[in-house]
């Protein structure tokens, strides 16, 4: 089978700061990987690169065969990315977040059992008719989630997930990549945590001043 997640000769500079080192990668449906390395590893430009969120200095990325840059609505259309400090609109609640996005990639049906499900499962139902800004750094980061969560996919790239999470939130998270997993998705995260990856059954990749090493 094809890879859901391709990029080729995929790089970032700075004026002449290499940020990212030109690089290939392939994620297969079903798998996690982990990405590892140092704070400055170039972990964080690659996923926004991988997101469409920052564009690259050369190279090209491509999601079930479609390029992200040139056919950008089919592409990020299967492509979700949590970054470690999630943005947020501030007229909308959080439940105004959730059908927001829910419609927005045509996954109406059915949202108000799917929201209520996810909020009480990231214990947030109380809270759904907050704004964002109440809420604490890690409630943020559960509200991101659960704004990939809402939406169909078929790649999801976070960055730190796990990171502002209470014990119970990391054990959530854990069991919704697996069952993503199950789904057929292919999943890429950052973290600093060395035994996130055994504990998710994942590769590892590691990073080091910008350049990526696939294990």
């Amino acid at each position: 089978m094809p890879p859901i997640l391709e990029t080729y000769q995929l790089s970032r500079y700075y004026g002449q700061f290499r940020a990212l080192a030109e690089t290939n990668l392939a994620l297969q449906g079903g798998e996690i990987v982990v990405l590892a390395g140092p704070n400055g590893a170039g972990k964080s430009t690659l996923l926004l690169c991988l997101s469409g969120l920052l564009r690259p200095t050369s190279g090209r990325v491509s999601v079930e065969g479609f390029d992200l840059y040139t056919q950008e609505v089919q592409a990020k259309g299967r492509l979700a990315f949590v970054p470690d400090v999630p943005r947020f609109y501030t007229e909308l609640t959080a439940w105004e977040h959730l059908l927001f996005i829910a419609q927005a990639y045509r996954a109406g049906a059915g949202f108000e059992a799917r929201a209520e499900k996810l909020l009480k499962a990231f214990d947030l139902w109380q809270a759904r008719d907050l704004y964002p800004h109440n809420y604490s750094r890690g409630m943020r980061l559960k509200l991101g989630l659960l704004m990939a969560l809402i939406r169909p996919l078929r790649v999801l790239l976070l960055d730190e997930p796990a990171s502002a999470l209470d014990p119970e939130g990391v054990e959530l998270l854990k069991s919704s990549l697996l069952d993503l997993r199950a789904g057929g998705a292919a999943i890429l995260l950052s973290s600093h945590n060395p035994q996130i990856a055994q504990e998710l059954g994942a590769r590892r990749w590691t990073m080091s001043q910008g350049q990526l090493e696939a294990a």
